[in-house]
């Protein structure tokens, strides 16, 4: 009898330990992804709909706060708001893909590294714009379901990458850009 009860312990703790590290195992995926560009391996780490979703909502609050809500009796106010909003979703849309989260990993512009240019020609500059996706980042749970990497831009400003737990797995369903509130 004493044989099964330390059996099934060691299945717990090796299931436990199977979960815990699963964020790490996500963002090594996604890191061996993003520097291979391979979309097909990333888009297996990431839920693209829910990021695509999340930025969105965060893009469009942060224009509503710069812009101000537009008075409903001004309908050329509420035309451009639209506009504005359909081109932020837009430009999430195109932005969101491998090759702009590997950008966003690594604390680049997205065009920086879209842009396909090769590498300056000395070895040392090349070793350093080599990328280096969540290089440097913090790691932390949030909640059972709930992990995040947190990495600096160009700037010094956090980004935090979102993980969450799906069944076993783990998925990239979120990014909190470093959008500032205006002062008031």
């Amino acid at each position: 009898m004493k044989k099964w009860l330390w059996l099934a312990a060691a299945v717990l703790v090796a299931l436990l330990a199977w979960t815990a590290s699963g964020p790490y195992r996500t963002v090594n995926a996604i890191r061996d992804a993003a520097q291979a560009r391979d979309a097909a391996a990333m888009a297996k780490q990431v839920d693209f709909p829910a990021l695509r979703s999340s930025l969105k909502a965060q893009l469009g609050g942060h224009l509503l706060r710069e812009v101000g809500a537009p008075s409903p009796d001004n309908p050329f106010a509420v035309f451009g708001l639209g506009i504005a909003n359909g081109l932020v979703g837009g430009l999430v849309d195109t932005m969101v893909t491998p090759t702009g989260l590997g950008a966003m990993m690594e604390g680049r512009k997205v065009w920086d590294r879209a842009s396909g240019l090769p590498p300056p020609s000395s070895d040392e500059a090349r070793t350093s714009s080599e990328p280096r996706p969540l290089q440097d980042a913090q790691y932390r749970y949030e909640s059972l379901s709930r992990f995040t990497a947190t990495v600096h831009d160009d700037q010094g400003r956090p980004v935090v990458f979102v993980m969450t737990r799906h069944g076993l797995d783990w998925k990239l369903s979120d990014i909190r850009l470093p959008l500032q509130e205006p002062a008031p």
